[in-house]
């Protein structure tokens, strides 16, 4: 037979005739050749996995059939559920036996397998684990925990979450508080121009909330001077907005009024109204001797220039009967 016509093993060159063998790699091997060169070890006896043989393999560990079984009991593991633990195959049993944790609800084991939830250091079934108001399975989904229990957020917010006055809904961040009744930040708004009122100086009137200018435009006294609202006066009391952590603006207006003085009082009473802060009422200060005399000086050129005034008046009018008289 020519050499073109044999076929022999790769390995040893033995021919194949009429012989098992075994191809890797477009090459054919005896099957002693083979298991030789290729095959696995068993974890278990450390002999050859054979071509006769059943190769297991686990995390590139490889084993026989036969010897693919539990490392407590020895029971079997084909085809069945088992757990690894410090690298020894453990059935489900003998695992939770030894090493699963216990549900803190129903106090059963939470078998290999089976999806377990963990908070800080408890351990739940999955259909365990619920919300304390609701009754649901919380899940993967976000929860709150509060005293002794776990709450799903949306039952959260209608058990425990303050209620906004305006919108009527959960306050979850960014609440504030005015006369004890929570608002959302964006929620508490001038009653006027309909300004957001957080971080701002603001008051109010029969229990509604005014930023300082619309307060002022609608309700404060005009200036008969200036004709601008008296902001001082008309806001007698600048309300606290108070959030979780501390208050948000406290601090009074203070609002120099126009300076006058009573042209019809004597000048020894002549008085001068003195810049006043919110909430408080400042008697107007008696002027100084200076202060007397420039008044004393002023009253004199006034009436020098209310004579001035007459006589000129007084010499218009002569003129005016000496030109009827010339043309009568």
């Amino acid at each position: 037979m020519s050499s073109s016509e044999r076929f022999d093993c790769h390995y040893c060159k033995d021919s194949l005739l009429g012989k098992k063998y075994i191809m890797k790699e477009d090459t054919q091997y005896c099957t002693k050749c083979y298991e030789n060169l290729f095959a696995n070890c068993c974890e278990a006896c450390s002999l050859p996995i054979g071509c006769n043989f059943k190769d297991l393999s686990y995390k590139d560990h490889h084993w026989h059939e036969q010897c693919f079984k539990c490392a407590k009991c020895s029971r079997s593991l084909v085809e069945k559920a088992f757990a690894a633990k410090e690298d020894l195959l453990l059935c489900t049993e003998c695992y939770a036996h030894d090493y699963s944790s216990k549900c803190s609800t129903c106090k059963k084991t939470i078998m290999p397998g089976s999806r377990k939830m963990e908070y800080k250091g408890n351990s739940w079934h999955e259909t365990c684990f619920l919300c304390h108001r609701c009754q649901q399975p919380i899940g993967t989904k976000s929860f709150i925990p509060k005293d002794s229990g776990y709450f799903c957020v949306p039952c959260f917010e209608k058990q425990f979450a303050y209620q906004c006055c305006a919108c009527k809904k959960a306050i979850t961040t960014g609440g504030v508080t005015y006369q004890d009744k929570p608002w959302h930040r964006e929620c508490f708004l001038c009653i006027g121009c309909r300004k957001q009122l957080s971080g701002h100086r603001f008051t109010s009137r029969e229990n509604y909330p005014y930023c300082l200018e619309c307060f002022s435009n609608l309700y404060a006294k005009k200036c008969v001077g200036c004709t601008k609202p008296i902001s001082s006066e008309s806001v007698p009391n600048i309300s606290h907005l108070r959030s979780v952590s501390g208050t948000v603006s406290v601090s009074p207006v203070s609002s120099a009024l126009c300076h006058w003085w009573d042209a019809a009082s004597s000048p020894s009473g002549m008085t001068f109204c003195a810049p006043t802060v919110a909430g408080r009422n400042d008697p107007c200060m008696t002027s100084s001797p200076m202060m007397q005399q420039l008044m004393f000086s002023f009253m004199g050129q006034y009436f020098l220039s209310i004579c001035w005034v007459y006589k000129s008046v007084l010499a218009w009018i002569m003129m005016l009967l000496h030109n009827i008289m010339t043309v009568s």
